[in-house]
């Protein structure tokens, strides 16, 4: 929806499950020397200031992100992850965490390309300063990522990681992304493609998954980070899953070192765990 602001959010617990697994993609996917393109369909803002504005209000960062910021006991995939964090606060004080676009600026390189859509006027406007003097090599847009996938698939090098992240508060967003991905298949199936969709007490997302399942019957991956049971109200983020389309072959192996851990130190009660499922070629 236009109302959403996803800096109220920035570096909660869903956030730490989808940029761990942004990291791992773009750091196997940058091995080759071929360039790659990296596609936000929903990009929201580059950075999010944690000590002023919208994520001092909920704080939810504090049960995220910064439950990690002092371990030295991180497994190999969440220390890349939070050392692509520390980038941002050079300092060791945790103030600034960054978007997905701003962890694709770092990882990526000169060969390759960023395109970003962000259809929230505010956040786009934010998102065009922050990326002004870095095209061509990065592109942000103000409109609908859905329909700025169909503009730029398949990519002139052939290969693209795609991140379809939209906010969900509009039950609609679940069917525009599985017929986003039906779309992006037949324009280019070579494509990694990575979705992130909440937990919450709604049909849609519990279909969901069985939905994603269906588009190809080899190469994809399903993970889920749960931290806390549904709320009595029926309201709220409980946890949030990750599905892969043509996942790099290292990646499974990386996160079922980095699953378990998550779900010990960010549980908010008993009922916190985790599940890992493939169907790999």
């Amino acid at each position: 929806m236009l109302s959403y602001r996803h800096g109220f959010h920035a570096g909660n617990h869903a956030d730490v499950l989808k940029h761990a697994v942004l990291v791992q993609l773009l750091a196997y996917l940058t091995q080759k020397d071929k360039p790659l393109w990296f596609v936000d369909t929903h990009a929201g803002a580059a950075m999010y200031a944690l000590d002023e504005g919208y994520a001092v209000k909920n704080a939810e960062f504090e049960s995220g992100i910064a439950r990690l910021w002092a371990r030295d006991d991180l497994p190999p995939a969440l220390a890349d992850y939070v050392t692509q964090v520390r980038a941002l606060n050079p300092d060791g004080v945790l103030r600034r965490y960054p978007g997905s676009p701003q962890f694709a600026l770092q990882l990526l390189r000169a060969q390759d390309r960023l395109r970003m859509f962000e259809l929230h006027s505010t956040e786009s406007r934010l998102l065009q300063q922050y990326f002004r003097e870095d095209a061509p090599r990065a592109i942000a847009q103000a409109g609908d990522g859905f329909a700025g996938l169909q503009a730029v698939l398949p990519p002139p090098s052939r290969r693209a990681l795609v991140l379809i992240d939209p906010s969900y508060e509009d039950k609609g967003d679940y069917r525009q992304v599985l017929a986003a991905l039906r779309d992006a298949q037949k324009r280019f199936r070579a494509g990694v493609y990575a979705v992130w969709y909440p937990q919450v007490q709604r049909r849609e997302s519990r279909q969901f998954p069985a939905q994603l399942k269906q588009l190809q019957s080899k190469d994809w991956l399903h993970l889920t980070l749960t931290v806390k049971k549904p709320a009595g109200d029926g309201y709220g983020l409980h946890g949030s899953g990750m599905f892969i389309l043509n996942p790099p072959w290292l990646l499974p192996a990386a996160l079922e070192r980095a699953l378990p851990y998550l779900a010990q130190v960010l549980a908010q009660d008993e009922s916190a765990g985790f599940s890992l499922e493939s169907e790999l070629a």
